[in-house]
Parts: C-alpha cells; sequence; structure tokens
C-alpha cells in the first residue's frame, strides 16, 4: 500500500524551488489524492481560494505550508463560513 506525503484537508504550497512558473499564491488544500499511476508518482488535486478551480500537482511539486495558525484560519475559516452561509 502506498503512503501518501499529504492528506486531504492539509495546506500546501508549490515548491518555489522547482519552478518558477505563474501561479496563483498559495497555500492550496489538499481536496483529494487520486490512483496512482506507480509508487513515484502520487498525485493530489489541490485548490487555492482565490481560483473557481482545482488544480493537480505531484507529490514532489509541493510541500506542506507554514504559516502562523491565525493566518491560515483567516485564508480558509472564513471561506468556509460563508460557503455555509450560501
Amino acid at each position: 500500500m502506498t503512503r501518501h506525503k499529504f492528506a486531504v484537508g492539509q495546506i500546501v504550497d508549490f515548491d518555489r524551488k522547482l519552478s518558477q512558473s505563474p501561479r496563483s499564491t498559495g497555500p492550496y488544500e489538499v481536496t483529494r489524492v487520486l490512483p496512482s499511476e506507480d509508487a513515484s508518482s502520487q498525485t493530489y488535486c489541490i485548490k487555492s481560494k482565490a481560483e473557481p478551480f482545482e488544480r493537480s500537482a505531484k507529490e514532489y511539486e509541493i510541500v506542506a505550508f507554514s504559516s502562523p495558525a491565525t493566518e491560515l484560519a483567516e485564508t480558509f475559516g472564513a471561506a468556509a463560513d460563508a460557503d455555509r452561509t450560501h
């Protein structure tokens, strides 16, 4: 069984050391773990609150997002509250 580095609900960002391509600024939340084609290339669906769509990212492309808890709560908590009221 393949072990996943990231879990659904975990906050991640693209590893800035690997790519300089333009992307929306993170953080992103892991929304799904996709079935892996092989053990060395786990793929995740990730979603930024700043974008209306999900992205797919390979495990090596993303890193755990480190930020003060209050900033994360503001980023994801407020949006979750808004989703519940609509």
